[in-house]
């Protein structure tokens, strides 16, 4: 690593090629950011902040740039490198915020309330009401707390580990990728966790009044209990899963490679 020379119309090139590769990073993690790159979000808005981001990142770089290489070929494979990395390190920060409506779509099966599916272009088109909208819900959580820094430090971090043109290991990046995917779906079950209890509790009583009054049209019956006593128990524990969530998303967040 030779590092950037001192800014001159003679340098423009080797700045112009770290700044490519500062944004190709940057830009492909603000693809899966949460919070900063939801789909929802124009996209000019995503690619001012990625480039505005980038620039604030070069400066403090200027050490870690490789000179740029002669063949064409080993330019385009730095660039793929930082591609790569930017949308493994956005994807690990997008998992752990998806813990929230994969720990809601649990619960609407549970409640009986996934007939209404509703597209969505993160949990995709099995998707229930109730995880759509704490799909929307989550990124406003991030944002309004601030939690959206934290990825943000912890994407400066990364050049530490991974420096600009180079490709993350594949061994450690894969072990990391399998448990943060470990971790986010042991928090969406144990967000779920109540509603699970309670559904095994219903469904084994109405099992047992089904064997005694077989006569009885059990799931007539039943459902507009199950579907009263399970929204019920959502708004009386909506605070506290909400509460868990975040704080479990925010460990999450601290822990990504870079942090700290």
């Amino acid at each position: 690593m030779i590092g950037l020379p001192i800014l001159g119309p003679d340098t423009w090139p080797d700045w112009a090629f770290g700044l490519m590769l500062v944004l190709a990073r940057v830009g492909a993690a603000f693809a899966l950011l949460p919070g900063l790159g939801e789909t929802a979000a124009p996209p000019p808005v995503r690619a001012g902040l990625a480039l505005a981001i980038a620039l604030l990142l070069l400066p403090g770089l200027v050490s870690a740039i490789p000179k740029v290489p002669e063949a064409t070929l080993d330019m385009g494979a730095m660039v793929a490198a930082e591609v790569v990395t930017g949308l493994w390190f956005g994807w690990l920060a997008r998992v752990a915020m998806l813990a929230l409506p994969i720990g809601l779509q649990y619960i609407a099966y549970l409640l009986g309330i996934a007939s209404v599916l509703q597209p969505d272009p993160e949990l995709g088109p099995q998707t229930t009401a109730l995880a759509h909208l704490t799909e929307i819900a989550a990124p406003l959580i991030i944002l309004v707390s601030g939690m959206y820094t934290m990825p943000l430090e912890a994407l400066a971090g990364l050049y530490r580990l991974v420096p600009p043109g180079t490709l993350i290991p594949l061994a450690d990046g894969t072990d990391t990728a399998l448990r943060v995917s470990a971790e986010a779906l042991s928090l969406a079950l144990r967000l779920a966790s109540p509603f699970v209890l309670a559904s095994l509790l219903w469904h084994a009583g109405i099992g047992l009044v089904a064997r005694l009054v077989p006569r009885v049209q059990i799931y007539f019956v039943s459902m507009p209990g199950q579907l009263l006593g399970g929204l019920l128990l959502l708004a009386g524990l909506s605070g506290a899963v909400l509460g868990a969530w975040r704080d479990a998303t925010t460990a999450a967040l601290g822990h990504l490679p870079g942090a700290g």
